[in-house]
């Protein structure tokens, strides 16, 4: 029986950044894993979908000059772009555990189970540590419908070593939207298939009505309103069947119906540690209710975003409150989103919508795509709408654009430092470019 400081269940950001710091402070730590090391957002989520949206985001751009760029003999090269991504990202997990082994840190492949507060067994070993902290992550749900056998899931997806001629995804969140985006542009029948009549539920509703637009003209079919019924295989192909009885004929069936927090047989009942379907009851401390066992990332049932940057700040706190660096509770600053989509959309703060049912806000729109035609290179339909509070400082924002990722992360610190024009007038930014154009419009809206 090896005795630890503290053991992280998962090796993902919600665990490695407070590993690395509680080892770099004289603890003794262990990481157990029962999949790949650096967990799913760095091998099977956002690093993959970032590099393979990359090239089509270039095709995007080029579409902006019109009789300046011949965009229409420009393609890409899936079967080298994933080539490409397996060298770039296969690596990062051995990085990662030579990371670990070089602080001193015990990695432990296998599934971990609790067996008491103090106590989890791993392969047919026994850990005994002070602290657990739980970074179990989520999973893809699958929907329970005949022929689910016949689905893939985001994971699969992201390592699809060739084009179907069509792929039909079920959801309209955003999985299914940012993979709806690459695919149209590779010359893929894209079908979207959802349960409600919206997408994208939480995003400005202008901006997603805009983008569903531009898919549409750009030839992805939508199915609102209509429950999956079925997945048949048809010959070579396969029929997705909805409950109304319409019948898509696809190569590929995605289902994108969510995501489901990893709670089961990790010994959860055994300890008595609260749970649910939507995961991980906490505390203000990201404690459980076993005093001495906490929870990072995804695994936890919270309201706020369950995304990378979250589960790095709740990571980072857990070892803070354990060091006794910090014995505050966990206070989240705004969190910024962003859909990876072509064009993105982002956002921060106070939404619209919020803003709309609150007298004390004041909602501005900024066409700053428009007005900053050549800065923005001739993205004349990138836009911006601000909520400001009633001393004008910025408390919310919803972006439209390609930039709209780069761009809220500008604002993260504007917000969050309550600055005001004045305050931005004390500044003096590169020009030109676009988050100079920007920043000169944001501060005319404040005044």
């Amino acid at each position: 029986m090896k005795q630890y400081d503290v053991v992280f269940l998962g090796s993902g950001h919600a665990a490695w950044h407070a590993a690395l710091t509680l080892k770099q402070s004289g603890k003794q730590v262990a990481v157990v894993e029962k999949d790949t090391i650096a967990g799913t957002c760095t091998n099977y989520g956002c690093n993959a979908k970032i590099l393979l949206e990359g090239p089509y985001e270039v095709l995007e751009e080029a579409k902006q000059y019109p009789n300046i760029i011949d965009s229409h003999n420009l393609e890409v090269n899936w079967k080298n772009l994933m080539h490409y991504k397996e060298q770039v990202i296969n690596p990062m997990s051995e990085t990662l555990t030579s990371m670990f082994e070089q602080q001193g840190i015990d990695v432990i492949m296998g599934k971990g189970k609790l067996v008491d507060a103090h106590t989890i067994e791993v392969n047919n070993t026994t850990l005994q540590s002070d602290y657990i902290v739980i970074a179990t992550g989520q999973h893809s749900h699958q929907l329970d419908i005949e022929g689910k056998e016949y689905t893939h899931d985001s994971r699969e997806f992201l390592s699809m070593q060739s084009l179907p001629d069509s792929i039909t995804f079920i959801g309209a969140g955003i999985i299914s939207i940012e993979f709806a985006s690459i695919m149209i542009k590779s010359g893929v029948e894209v079908n979207v298939v959802h349960h409600t009549n919206h997408a994208l539920e939480g995003f400005n509703e202008s901006h997603v009505n805009k983008l569903i637009q531009k898919l549409k003209d750009e030839g992805v079919k939508f199915y609102f309103s209509e429950n999956t019924k079925s997945v048949k295989p048809n010959a070579q192909r396969f029929i997705v069947e909805t409950e109304s009885g319409k019948m898509i004929e696809t190569d590929y069936v995605l289902d994108a119906t969510g995501r489901k927090p990893n709670v089961q047989q990790i010994g959860l009942e055994k300890v008595g540690i609260l749970f649910s379907d939507r995961g991980i009851e906490v505390d203000d401390y990201l404690r459980t209710n076993v005093k001495n066992i906490y929870a990072s990332g995804d695994v936890i049932n919270k309201m706020i975003p369950k995304l990378t940057p979250t589960a790095t700040f709740e990571s980072n706190y857990i070892a803070a409150h354990i060091l006794g660096l910090n014995t505050d509770a966990i206070q989240y600053p705004p969190i910024p989103s962003v859909l990876y989509s072509l064009p993105r959309l982002s956002q921060i703060g106070v939404t619209v919508s919020e803003a709309k049912k609150d007298d004390t806000y004041m909602i501005k729109d900024i066409p700053f795509g428009r007005q900053m035609v050549f800065e923005y290179q001739n993205e004349t339909e990138a836009e911006m709408s601000i909520v400001l509070d009633s001393h004008k400082r910025l408390v919310g924002a919803e972006i439209y654009g390609n930039d709209a990722g780069d761009l809220v992360n500008l604002l993260v610190f504007i917000i969050n430092q309550k600055l005001t024009a004045q305050d931005l007038n004390k500044n003096i930014f590169a020009f030109p470019g676009a988050s100079s154009g920007v920043i000169d419009l944001l501060k005319l809206a404040m005044m």
